[in-house]
């Protein structure tokens, strides 16, 4: 049934050689001196005695003493011990010195379902698919001495007998005696090796099992001591279920009333100026220490940069113009059910990151918060096949999990720019990808998914476009992801864009690329452009008014992670990526961005006046469209990464929260906060009415600020249902003061939204470079104007929530400027 390899390499000195070819060197971080057993099919269990502390190899053997060699080149013994009736084998290594013997451990075939680790009655059950394997060996290392997060001086292996631990293309085996939590496993597989035909075996590295629930690796993001650690899967069945609550009740926000934060998880707590403490920082703890920030804010979702399992030194993996940075986006996934164990607070690892990720998912939702995950499956992190980093996939069945041109020598198809391309439509993989966005939905409550360059899921096993992708459907329909939003990045490396014509079962949303780009060129004065703006605020009609799709599908942004920031936006007229390595041939080149004249920082007045409305002026515009808007964070303040508009591998300031821009009330805890926003005044001690007062304080300054503009844009969204329609503008809902639609030159836009009960509201959007005298339409019966937004005037002036009167029959609108008039009771 199984052959047992016993290994004295401790497992915390596992490493992966950085762009090793030479698959004898492979071997040597393994480097196996232990005492291998050999046992073959001869019943249904096995019992596995093992001395794992174990200070010198065994001498001698039972039995007839054959004698075999291990992967390290020490003699062994072969010990069989069975009686006539026996159902058992037992294995015994002679071992006098030994102490704290983990077994003994008894085998038993195990079962096809469910893939990874499992709990059953007779122990633990580890399942994994390969259709083209030969052979294949689990390998288990041991928790020492009862600590958490540390390894056994032993690695075991067991060769699985295809005869017994195998159902169709699963291989299984159940162990009884096994703890029930950090024991480290991966495999080890072997197979075809003809690159022509879309093999990649080799069965010297250790992989990661795809259905890993947790993995484990270095435990400190960005620790260089253990660059090259080894990454392996791991297990909990000892911790108690999380608690969620005796009256679970999640957000539930309908999709029209959505407004997203696109953010870091790491970079929104990294830097020292969030106040926390160094081992909280960049943690999902972090998180929720800022939920305040996010509720001042407004917003009421979140979407994560990628939170699964990644390696942040995988370009420091060999010698290349990227090998001085570190991965801070994610968008590199290892593996697809885990959550990024260096994540969690103090080093906690992969069972405190699960922890800790589940404790901020429910401190959001408690805030009224939801939350989106960016996902990453059209590609893995095991590269191309010029610098492979086999770790998973690629080692367990290349042919399957990848797409193939087997016409070119069974290369690997890039339609991700980053070496691969995951085989999304092959039904083991689209089942693979369904398990994962169940599982985040079931053990950690999410709310939805954003799919990064979604076109590749709408590829065939050979790389050709579907006009109804099988993996796409079954997203839609599938019941346990019906309570969540989907979002397509509607486009891929290869040309696929699908923006407007996603296939969507009138449930996929998508990112909107065409409302990015329009909005840019209008509000930097570009010609011929205002139908088309008209037509991105009123929702994108042009794109999405099909079948049963609304305007809320259309995801409207104005800048996201990968670009520039906004206030880079408005500062720079060409990328500055030389940090990156690559000479500045990375990133974007059509930004349409205008520094708005000068590149970069100044210290010309009007040149910053200008930004500065002109930020507000993209804000605005973003928040009064029909659709769901995302902004990016940082933006709130004006962040900048100095024209670097391609920051993924920058662990710094250029792409970290810089909190001192904001205000030093969110350097308090959030359980202090709550004191302070829920407190009566008379009714404290001392210190309570200092951060009281220091509370007040810091918020009146920020009523003046940048900050406080973006703010009321959004709660004045939240708060006025004229720009979030369920369905699209009809002619009764809208009235356009325009007559000159067909002159390229006019850059300026007025119109009126009509609202309930004559709850009008007027906006005028001027991107011509000389004031525009607008003749201003008579408001309602019995109501009045009041001016609630001007980006041309200074903060508090510029946005006044409940609005000033005084608004005549005509308004002089500044260049680069715009405006928002609300008709209220006439006082």
């Amino acid at each position: 049934m199984a052959t047992f390899v016993y290994s004295r390499q401790r497992i915390s000195m596992l490493q992966s050689p950085f762009c090793e070819t030479n698959s004898a060197n492979k071997l040597a971080p393994f480097s196996y001196t232990g005492v291998a057993v050999n046992s073959s099919g001869l019943g249904a269990s096995q019992v596995l005695h093992m001395g794992v502390k174990s200070s010198k190899l065994a001498s001698g053997c039972y039995g007839r003493g054959l004698s075999g060699k291990t992967r390290g080149g020490v003699d062994s013994c072969w010990t069989k011990v069975y009686g006539r009736r026996a159902q058992e084998r037992v294995l015994e290594e002679e071992a006098p010195q030994t102490s704290e013997a983990p077994g003994p451990f008894k085998l038993f075939p195990g079962q096809a379902f469910p893939l990874g680790v499992s709990e059953v009655d007779n122990g633990i059950n580890f399942a994994v698919f390969s259709q083209n394997a030969t052979a294949v060996t689990l390998c288990l290392s041991l928790p020492s001495s009862g600590k958490v997060g540390t390894s056994d001086d032993g690695m075991i292996e067991l060769g699985l007998d295809p005869r017994e631990n195998k159902t169709g293309d699963i291989w299984h085996i159940c162990i009884e005696g096994l703890p029930r939590r950090s024991v480290l496993y991966g495999y080890r597989m072997d197979g075809p090796r003809n690159w022509r035909d879309g093999h990649r075996f080799d069965s010297n590295i250790m992989l990661i099992d795809p259905y890993a629930k947790l993995v484990e690796g270095r435990r400190i993001f960005g620790d260089s001591s253990q660059k090259l650690s080894k990454f392996m899967g791991t297990y909990d069945f000892d911790s108690l279920p999380f608690d969620w609550g005796d009256d679970i009740k999640l957000p539930n926000i309908p999709e029209k009333d959505l407004v997203i934060y696109e953010m870091n998880v790491r970079a929104f707590t990294a830097d020292e100026s969030s106040g926390l403490d160094v081992n909280t920082r960049g943690s999902y703890l972090g998180v929720i220490e800022k939920i305040p920030h996010l509720l001042e804010l407004g917003v009421n979702a979140v979407e994560l940069l990628p939170v699964f399992e990644f390696d942040e030194f995988e370009f420091q993996r060999c010698r290349n113009p990227r090998d001085h940075m570190i991965n801070t986006w994610g968008y590199s996934t290892i593996n697809f059910f885990s959550p990024m164990s260096r994540y969690a607070s103090s080093g906690g690892g992969p069972v405190n990151a699960s922890q800790e990720f589940k404790e901020m998912v429910k401190a959001l939702h408690n805030s009224g918060i939801e939350v989106i995950l960016d996902v990453v499956y059209n590609h893995t992190n095991e590269a191309d096949d010029e610098h492979p980093n086999t770790t998973s996939f690629r080692g367990i069945d290349n042919k399957v999990y990848y797409m193939l041109d087997l016409n070119n020598g069974g290369r690997l198809l890039n339609f991700s720019g980053c070496g691969n391309t995951l085989n999304c439509n092959h039904p083991v993989v689209m089942e693979l990808i369904l398990d994962s966005l169940r599982h985040w939905v079931t053990e950690y409550h999410v709310d939805g998914f954003r799919f990064d360059l979604a076109s590749v899921l709408c590829r065939g096993t050979d790389g050709s476009p579907l006009s109804a992708p099988p993996l796409i459907r079954a997203i839609a329909k599938d019941a346990t992801l019906s309570r969540c939003k989907i979002i397509a990045e509607p486009w891929d490396c290869g040309g696929l864009y699908l923006v407007g014509g996603f296939p969507n079962w009138d449930r996929w949303a998508e990112w909107n690329g065409k409302y990015r780009d329009d909005m840019r060129r209008f509000i930097k004065g570009d010609a011929g452009m205002k139908g088309i703006f008209a037509t991105r605020v009123s929702g994108s009609a042009d794109l999405y008014k099909v079948n049963k799709r609304k305007p809320y599908h259309s995801i409207n942004f104005v800048i996201a992670h990968d670009g520039f920031t906004l206030y880079d936006l408005v500062s720079y007229n060409f990328k500055h990526n030389d940090a990156n390595g690559e000479g500045g041939n990375d990133g974007c080149n059509d930004n349409y961005s205008w520094n708005c004249g000068a590149e970069g920082e100044t210290d010309d007045a009007n040149i910053k006046a200008l930004r500065s409305r002109q930020m507000k002026n993209f804000h605005l515009a973003l928040m009064v469209s029909q659709g769901t808007p995302m902004m990016m964070m940082g933006d709130e303040y004006g962040h900048t990464r100095y024209g670097n508009n391609n920051s993924y591998g920058h662990d710094t300031g250029i792409n970290n929260f810089q909190w001192r821009q904001v205000s030093c009330l969110f350097f308090l805890p959030i359980s202090l906060f709550l004191r302070c926003i829920h407190i009566n005044y008379d009714d404290q001690s001392h210190d309570s009415k200092i951060y009281y007062i220091l509370s007040l304080r810091q918020l009146d300054e920020r009523r003046k600020s940048h900050f406080r503009f973006f703010s009321e844009a959004i709660k004045f969204r939240k708060t006025h249902s004229v720009f979030r329609h369920e369905d699209f503008l009809k002619k009764g809902d809208v009235k356009w003061h325009e007559d000159n639609w067909d002159n390229p030159e006019s850059k300026f836009l007025a119109f009126t939204l009509h609202g309930e009960n004559g709850g009008d509201i007027y906006l005028a959007f001027n991107a011509h470079d000389y004031f525009v005298k607008v003749s201003i339409p008579p408001p309602p019966q019995n109501r009045s104007w009041y001016r609630v937004v001007d980006t041309n005037l200074f903060s508090p002036d510029d946005f006044i929530s409940e609005g000033v009167s005084g608004i005549g029959s005509t308004y002089k609108i500044a260049p680069y400027s715009s405006i928002l008039l609300e008709a209220k009771p006439a006082a």
